[in-house]
């Protein structure tokens, strides 16, 4: 029980957590991000983009031309979303399928900027924690106590669609396993079946060598 009670919090801390980062682009350069995500999960990712001012020494807000083109594909390979946004924004999509997504970033437009370099601010949430609950409780009109009862109603559902990942992911990493484990039993039949015909060969090439030669 306590073992469970301790795994429940850890998990309860990592959905929690948001990804929070900046990092330098080019006008030719793309940037992809990996997130794991269970399955009908909201994730939302909020972005600033600023331009190198060689004067300062430094990063400035962008102008309004500079935007960056977001792609976010699935496990499957498919394109969940695409299309091209303004220097700073926020993106919000649901996966249907769980597993690995891959968001991609790259620079809309060569035209305003000469190999000069940008600073991608990023923020990636998941679950509930991309939730505004204050934003809910003012739509909704909720008490402190009814927003409370909410979270913890959303962090169960969050908890239980984890959870049904991690078995998602255990269930095809047995299946790989059992298929690497029935190849390799395979390919070892295979090879004494080789070795036992190449034996048999040689042993009637040697007798038909020493019959022709007459030493037996």
């Amino acid at each position: 029980m306590r073992h469970q009670f301790i795994c429940l919090v850890l998990v309860m801390c990592a959905l929690h957590s948001a990804c929070g980062l900046y990092f330098h682009i080019s006008e030719t350069e793309r940037k992809c991000f990996i997130e794991e995500v269970p399955d009908e999960t909201t994730v939302i990712v909020n972005y600033k983009v600023e331009l190198y001012d060689p004067r300062s020494n430094g990063f400035m807000p962008s102008s309004p031309g500079i935007g960056m083109h977001v792609e976010v594909r699935d496990s499957d390979d498919k394109i969940v979303l695409s299309r091209v946004y303004s220097s700073q924004g926020r993106i919000s999509f649901t996966s249907h399928t769980p597993g690995e997504h891959v968001i991609c970033m790259y620079s809309n437009s060569t035209a305003w900027f000469s190999g000069a370099q940008l600073r991608v601010h990023l923020d990636i949430q998941v679950g509930e924690h991309a939730i505004d609950y204050a934003n809910v409780a003012q739509k909704e009109k909720l008490t402190e106590l009814q927003l409370r009862i909410r979270q913890l109603l959303d962090q169960v559902d969050q908890i239980t669609k984890e959870q049904n990942y991690q078995r998602y992911r255990e269930e095809r990493f047995r299946h790989t396993s059992e298929s690497t484990n029935s190849r390799v039993l395979w390919w070892s039949l295979a090879q004494t079946v080789v070795l036992v015909c190449m034996g048999f060969w040689q042993m009637r090439h040697l007798k038909s060598f020493f019959e022709a030669k007459k030493l037996v």
